[in-house]
């Protein structure tokens, strides 16, 4: 698995991830929101920390800047 995401990519899908995580998993027994969901807010943290998305290569997006070798 190549690398198709820029370090700012990255932390800001980690961020992300950990805040959908936090968010839903400590929401008050009033919310009708199962804490399963919040495992949902753990895809974008292990894409930003392995540094490859899945949708990125289907789609052929990379943002990645580092120099391909000739």
């Amino acid at each position: 698995m190549a690398i198709n995401e820029h370090i700012v990519d990255r932390i800001i899908r980690v961020v992300i991830g950990i805040t959908i995580f936090l968010v839903i998993w400590f929401m008050g027994p009033g919310w009708q929101i199962s804490k399963w969901w919040a495992f949902v807010g753990l895809l974008p943290v292990a894409t930003g920390l392995i540094g490859n998305c899945p949708l990125y290569s289907i789609f052929g997006i990379n943002t990645c800047t580092l120099k391909k070798k000739s």
